[in-house]
């Protein structure tokens, strides 16, 4: 009776708040519904012990106990997220609305590997059920908002050789190749010579294989390498999704160690997450613990202001700084269509936990994207102190 009074009590409070389309069903057959359009969303609550999660729903506490098979939660993912952020924003306090602790971690060689092989290496069958056919795994540009995905993923990579002012026969590095996307492109477009480089070994096998596929062998060295392990000079370096795994305390060393691979007249392009919070990197309502706990392992995510401090640092100089946040938001939301069309191929690869924790990650950075707690941002540098004659004097170069 206890526990009925108490989420009897947090209904009467959130529905003065918030009109949703949510329902909420409990373990004793009374239901509650938060408007009086049809809901879009179901929250089933199987046991008394399990209303705690209700009564505190954050999103790592909600995320948690849909993961874990606590509660039961029916709908689309995009409409979950967005019901579960009302949630939040009418229960928790503002104090609770961001951890205040910050949360950095050690990172190594063993356990960033480990890192990467919990995230990537599920299966390459499983990611070609939710991306594009050449499998990047990364934001897409939507040169007019309209664009598909595949097309958009191929004017991102486009996008980047132009940044970069890639030349044909120039040696490029890649770091954080993912299936070999970019270096494949690269090679064919401009005759580069290419190494990439990945923790994976799923990506690893498959990369290489489409690369003996596409007869590129004699142009592309796909690597499975730590960057910090990576010797040589190259005129072009690309680092696409990858510097998220670095670790806040790292950027300075890891920019360092791209500035000593670059060439002198190297050009540079760092793509990657960023924290719009400017204090402690973490977002709202819990969203942080929760992608920590299952999706990325010592996953961090800096302010672009901390970025470009370490990237100076790390003596490299930013020359072309770009946002790209709606781009993720669009392409986020784009592979949680692709995800929930293919749940049970999906279930059948990755089981069903899995699928629940993929399901509300995709929903969940699309949302986060939308709202301006994370962002995305490509940033082109070359070594720092370099006469300005080395600068361009427009962005032409990149639309032309």
């Amino acid at each position: 009776m206890f526990v009925q009074n108490r989420i009897n009590a947090w209904v009467d409070s959130v529905a003065t708040q918030i009109s949703i389309p949510l329902r909420v069903e409990l373990w004793n057959g009374r239901s509650f519904d938060f408007s009086k359009e049809a809901p879009r969303v179901t929250i089933r609550v199987p046991n008394p012990s399990a209303a705690r999660y209700l009564l505190s729903p954050s999103l790592s506490n909600l995320g948690t106990a849909y993961v874990e098979g606590a509660i039961e939660v029916k709908g689309r993912a995009a409409d979950m997220i967005k019901v579960v952020n009302a949630l939040a924003r009418s229960t928790l306090q503002e104090s609770g609305k961001l951890s205040r602790i910050v949360r950095t971690f050690h990172h190594d060689r063993k356990k960033d590997a480990e890192a990467i092989r919990y995230h990537y290496d599920v299966s390459n069958e499983f990611y070609q059920q939710f991306l594009d056919p050449n499998m990047v795994y990364s934001c897409a540009y939507f040169e007019n908002g309209d664009e598909d995905l595949a097309s958009a993923q191929i004017k991102k990579i486009d996008h980047i050789l132009k940044k970069i002012q890639l030349q044909p026969g120039q040696t490029l590095l890649d770091i954080g190749c993912g299936w070999g996307a970019l270096v494949i492109r690269a090679a064919q477009q401009y005759g580069a010579r290419c190494v990439g480089i990945t923790l994976s070994e799923n990506q690893h096998a498959l990369a290489t294989e489409r690369v003996r596929a596409a007869g590129l062998e004699h142009l592309i060295e796909i690597r499975l390498q730590d960057y910090r392990d990576v010797t040589g000079t190259f005129d072009r370096i690309t680092s696409v999704g990858m510097f998220e795994h670095v670790g806040i305390r790292h950027l300075q060393e890891y920019f360092g160690i791209i500035n000593r691979l670059l060439a002198d007249d190297g050009v540079c392009m760092n793509h990657g997450i960023t924290s719009t919070d400017p204090d402690n990197g973490e977002t709202p309502y819990g969203g942080g613990e929760f992608i920590e706990k299952y999706v990325f392992p010592h996953g961090e995510l800096a302010h672009i202001g901390q970025v470009l401090k370490a990237m100076q640092q790390g003596q490299l100089e930013a020359f072309d700084v770009e946002n790209l946040r709606r781009h993720y938001a669009k392409t986020c939301g784009i592979w949680t269509e692709n995800f929930e069309q293919n749940e049970e191929k999906v279930r059948e690869l990755a089981g069903d936990k899995r699928f629940r924790i993929w399901h509300v990650y995709l929903a969940g950075c699309s949302y986060a994207f939308e709202q301006d707690w994370i962002s995305l941002y490509q940033i082109v540098c070359g070594k720092a102190g370099r006469a300005s004659q080395a600068l361009p004097w427009s962005r032409k170069y990149i639309y032309a």
